[in-house]
């Protein structure tokens, strides 16, 4: 379990370096910068997988079975989201933060279905980066919207949505973690 919350400590710290400590982060260069923080992040990813998968399974709380259905309506939005985040349709003007609520839903569907400490350490530590991120976004005043594009280009952003969901549905599976049992 230690090596999963260091994980999550790393990847909020180095996701959130650039807003807390931007001194620090200029210090580094531009291009050392991005560097280093891409490979922190990288070991980051490492230390949550491994941590996760060797954390011992404690149950916190079972969900009831219906959940799973929820789950997987989330989980097709949350993929939607992130789409929009590189989509050139109409709706990417319309969405502030995709990538971030893309996380966020991703991290409240798996809260759904899985009741293991593991999972709340895991999830709800990704949930809370994504929550702090938006907020510091928005007390910054830095964000610009996209500008929109063509409503015709969304129907591509829903085709590799459906595509997307399938593909990763499928690596769940052959992972052993069936996403709709």
């Amino acid at each position: 379990m230690t090596l999963l919350v260091l994980g999550i400590a790393l990847w909020i710290g180095a996701h959130l370096l650039k807003r807390l400590a931007p001194d620090l982060r200029t210090s580094m260069g531009e291009k050392r910068g991005r560097g280093i923080i891409a490979l922190v992040i990288f070991a980051s990813l490492v230390m949550m997988v491994v941590g996760f998968r060797a954390a011992p399974h404690i149950d916190v709380w079972y969900p009831p079975s219906f959940f799973t259905h929820i789950n997987n309506l989330l989980m097709l939005l949350a993929v939607f989201l992130f789409a929009i985040s590189e989509s050139k349709g109409a709706l990417r003007a319309k969405i502030k933060h995709p990538q971030l609520y893309a996380v966020k839903t991703w991290a409240v569907a798996h809260l759904l279905v899985n009741g293991d400490l593991a999972s709340i350490v895991l999830f709800g530590g990704m949930l809370f980066w994504a929550v702090m991120s938006v907020v510091l976004i928005n007390r910054s005043g830095e964000f610009v919207p996209k500008e929109a594009g063509p409503a015709k280009r969304d129907i591509i952003t829903v085709i590799a949505t459906l595509v997307a969901f399938v593909v990763i549905s499928a690596i769940h599976s052959w992972l052993g973690y069936s996403p709709f049992a």
